[in-house]
């Protein structure tokens, strides 16, 4: 009798502890009031999830299942598809496919009641086709309350008045058709520069947001210094890229450094999400080639960084029903 109470006792802990996770069924639509991102009853609300690597380098991965497998086993409460633009097989040079493989999980974070950022996974101004594209999305999913638009991944180069100049005409582009949804703005340097998009944030828009990227291993205290910086400003930041290696995304981690990070975060409600579901040979990549396309992963499949998002992601949101 013990065993059997003691069993249902720890299969009944598992139910709860997946159950804490945020859904869209109960939070809802999402909305920016000042710095922070709330949901439909007016709540603060921090996303903690997962990034999938470039869709063109890791398209296996980019199925119904490995999303399934990452709400389930790793608590994760939102995904970002990210949208390759520019290298080999990425969506200048094979649009449709690189629209299925997106739309792949979008449509399976809906289904399993998650977040999911629709990613524009670019270093470069491609302003027709990202209107173009993000008009077919917002048309497609506007309705959607699951759907956050990040609609220029990391600028590299250029200033902030050329990105801010872009920005505004996608934005317009997607509010002329969904009104409501969260947009994801970058920032120049590698969504490193948000102190100078602080001083000059666009306006007339509402629920906007913007990124700020980092690889705790290389970005310390100066970075979240900057972050203090805009959020001082009223600037609402969302992390939509990070990890605990160098900004190469490779080297060892810097454990001690990342949670710093995530105690930022956590202590400023702003929503984190980690980079990157993929397999190639390098730190950040948190699968082993023997990960299946369709999750079911075993600890044999991950990488240390695998490991850790993991565990993070099942500890951070089981706190937050």
């Amino acid at each position: 009798m013990k065993i059997k109470l003691t069993l249902t006792a720890l299969a009944l802990i598992g139910c709860s502890f997946i159950a804490n996770a945020q859904s869209v069924k109960e939070h809802g639509q999402l909305t920016v009031d000042g710095t922070q991102l709330k949901d439909e009853n007016g709540e603060a609300i921090v996303l903690r999830g997962m990034s999938y690597g470039w869709h063109n380098f890791w398209p296996r991965f980019y199925n119904a299942g490995s999303v399934k497998w990452l709400q389930e086993d790793w608590n994760s409460t939102v995904v970002r598809a990210a949208m390759g633009i520019e290298p080999r097989n990425g969506y200048l040079e094979k649009p449709e496919w690189s629209k299925e493989k997106i739309k792949a999980v979008v449509d399976a974070a809906i289904k399993e009641d998650m977040y999911v950022i629709i990613d524009w996974h670019s270093h470069n101004i491609n302003l027709k086709e990202a209107k173009a594209f993000f008009t077919e999305m917002a048309l497609t999913y506007g309705k959607h309350p699951h759907v956050i638009y990040e609609i220029f991944n990391e600028p590299d180069e250029e200033s902030w008045e050329e990105v801010k100049e872009y920005s505004t005409e996608v934005i317009a582009a997607i509010r002329a058709i969904d009104p409501d949804n969260i947009i994801l703005v970058g920032s120049p340097h590698w969504d490193q520069d948000i102190h100078l998009v602080a001083d000059a944030p666009i306006t007339g828009y509402d629920n906007l947001m913007y990124t700020l990227h980092y690889y705790a291993a290389t970005h310390k205290q100066s970075l979240r210094d900057r972050g203090d910086y805009a959020l001082s400003k009223g600037l609402p930041l969302f992390i939509s890229e990070s990890a605990g290696m160098e900004a190469t995304g490779d080297g060892p981690l810097n454990v001690e450094e990342w949670q710093r990070w995530i105690d930022w975060s956590e202590k400023n409600k702003v929503s984190w999400i980690t980079w990157s579901v993929s397999d190639k040979d390098e730190t950040c990549s948190v699968l082993l080639p023997t990960a299946n396309a369709e999750g079911g992963w075993k600890e044999k499949d991950l990488k240390e960084s695998g490991k850790k998002s993991r565990s993070l992601l099942r500890s951070y949101n089981a706190k937050q029903k």
